[in-house]
């Protein structure tokens, strides 16, 4: 890689203090970075991208498996050998003037049987101080890689004694002479995975999702594949803990597509009622899931990752308490506001908003200048260890045992509250056919439903159809698998008002799923799976919050269930001749149910 890119100099990363103090500083003096005030944010900066080089890049971003019908019909396929020679031309020199940075990391505590590492090469230092905080980094990682490779090592995880090569290049040379600017990327992005081969190319973006290569591209995009020739699953999926009164802890599993609040879940802290009973949660993790079928017979997961990057928009104490507190300090912002005091603020946040700051763009900015202050992608990349809820195993390499997953999205009508599924098999196809309403924002079509399977559309690493068959096929390798549940916080009445008011209050309905999985609540049998009663359904100290609102927002409509099943049939038919039949069954059993 050093004679295909050039760099000027070459540096392994150690993962040391004194490595992040020296590259911060050096972004600090290069304008990359803004220190924030130190009383404020303590070793907290502040970084700008340019405005092209601001979220994912789903039309650039390539599943090259061998054969095309392995990328399926939710991915972009490029054949792996034309792709090769097109990003040998891209790399060929593209560090000219520039640091290439090795980066040994870790997906996984280094001792579980599920653990990846990887090797990031890079040239942006941005990336190399993300990566420090998002993953296990530094030497500790490349000395384990070492020992497993001489066969010194005795830990067999999955994948011993190599590594998944990850390439990364901002794809911006510098000329003798010539002036770098502050965020360097290329028009021109690749954000390449290699299936067959276990490889990870990214060209031209210096942004989280298309860069830190452990994360969506590794932890899930590569990993899917890993876990589907292995058996094990590796989802888009949020880890809590839900510690009862009687000291019984259930972990949940929980995917829900962006916006549906799936951070504010993983930090949920319960009503103050609940607190006084003794409840208790914990967070393992915010966004990825690996899980696997585990020699006590239920489903074990581990969060791969060691940090947030979460949206910060919209984040503060009255939605996100536990949130606001992890990013106090070792915090790094992109795209959001500089306040005159040194510190950042965003639209949503709590109290008034600055009466003057600097934007995202760089430029000045008061409340009424028309324009936002902070991206609406605006980030934080934060240590996971800094939220006060984290839970004692969140790095335990035997992960957590399973009682429950849980699939949600975005629904004004249709889906109610909560409902379980009949079986494990109903689940998947819950999963499978789950979605949201396109918001005008997003995605074009106001109140189309877009199917995001499992949460996973943009992440799956290979054909879909084969990905629901290997959730069935996940089910007949364990002997106790987690209840399946479905979710959804948003139903509005016909007024567009909320039926439900979420947030902390979503703890009642975490309650009743633990008091299923614990055969402590009995449900009733509905067409769609069992549902909560009333009575079983804590309602108390919900102001307003009658037996009428619940069958409200319990509710069933037929005529909206057929229009369901209709676009569930139009999504299925996407998905074409790799569609587990079992699925189409399940479908079949719904319009039955529901005629």
């Amino acid at each position: 890689m050093t004679a295909l890119c050039t760099p000027d100099a070459v540096e392994w990363c150690d993962g040391s203090q004194a490595e992040w103090e020296r590259l911060t500083s050096l972004m600090v003096e290069k304008g990359t970075f803004t220190r924030l005030n130190p009383e404020k944010r303590p070793n907290c900066f502040l970084a700008r991208s340019t405005p092209s080089d601001v979220a994912r890049v789903e039309d650039r971003t390539f599943i090259c498996s061998k054969d095309p019908s392995g990328a399926g019909p939710t991915n972009h396929w490029a054949d792996p050998a034309e792709m090769r020679v097109k990003l040998t031309e891209k790399f060929k020199g593209c560090m000219k003037g520039r640091t290439m940075y090795v980066i040994p990391f870790c997906m996984g505590p280094l001792d579980s049987p599920l653990a990846k590492i990887g090797v990031e090469i890079t040239d942006s230092a941005y990336v190399v101080v993300n990566m420090r905080i998002m993953t296990h980094m530094g030497s500790h990682v490349l000395k384990r890689l070492e020992e497993e490779a001489a066969g010194t090592a005795t830990n067999k995880r999955d994948g011993f004694g190599t590594f998944v090569p990850c390439l990364h290049s901002v794809g911006a040379p510098l000329e003798p002479g010539q002036a770098d600017v502050t965020w360097p990327c290329n028009e021109d992005k690749y954000i390449v995975h290699f299936p067959d081969t276990r490889e990870i190319m990214s060209y031209g973006s210096g942004y989280g999702g298309n860069a830190l290569l452990g994360k969506k591209c590794l932890a899930l995009r590569i990993a899917s594949n890993i876990a589907r020739d292995n058996n094990w699953m590796a989802e888009h999926m949020l880890l809590v803990g839900l510690h009862a009164p009687d000291g019984t802890t259930n972990y949940i599993g929980a995917a829900f597509p962006s916006a549906c609040g799936k951070t504010n879940l993983a930090m949920l802290i319960p009503p103050k009622s609940y607190q006084d009973a003794g409840w208790k949660t914990s967070i393992v993790g915010d966004d990825i899931a690996w899980i696997w079928p585990h020699e006590d017979g239920t489903l074990h997961a581990i969060n791969p990752e060691t940090g947030y990057f979460g949206v910060a928009p919209g984040t503060a104490y009255n939605t996100n308490p536990l949130a606001m507190e992890s990013i106090k300090a070792n915090t790094i912002f992109t795209n959001v506001g500089l306040t005159d005091d040194g510190d950042v603020w965003w639209e949503g946040m709590d109290g008034e908003p600055p009466a003057h700051a600097i934007d995202w763009t760089g430029q000045d900015w008061t409340p009424g200048c028309g324009r936002v202050c902070a991206h609406a992608n605006a980030r934080f990349t934060a240590p996971a260890v800094q939220c006060p809820s984290i839970d004692p195993n969140w790095q335990n390499p035997d992960g957590v045992s399973l009682s429950a997953i849980v699939f949600g999205g975005r629904r004004a009508s249709t889906m109610p509250l909560v409902y379980q599924a009949n079986d494990w098999n109903h689940g998947v196809y819950i999963g499978a056919t789950m979605g949201s309403e396109m918001t005008a924002a997003a995605f074009g079509q106001l109140g189309k439903v877009r199917r995001d399977p499992m949460a996973m559309l943009p992440f799956c690493g290979y054909h879909v159809g084969d990905y629901f068959a290997h959730w069935i096929k996940i089910g007949t390798l364990a002997t106790k698998l987690p209840q399946v549940f479905h979710v959804n916080w948003f139903r509005k009445t016909a007024e567009g008002k909320w039926m439900w008011p979420g947030y902390g209050e979503n703890m009642r309905v975490l309650e009743w799923i633990v008091n299923r999985c614990q055969g402590k609540a009995t449900g009733t049998a509905t067409k769609v799976g069992t549902s909560p009663t009333f009575a079983e359904f804590n309602t108390e100290g919900i102001a307003g919050f009658t037996e009428d609102s619940f069958n409200a927002v319990m509710a069933l409509d037929s005529a909206e269930w057929q229009a369901e099943i209709d676009g569930q049939e139009e999504f299925f038919a996407s998905v074409g001749d790799k569609l587990p039949a079992e699925l189409t069954a399940q479908r079949a059993a719904l319009a039955a149910r529901m005629a």
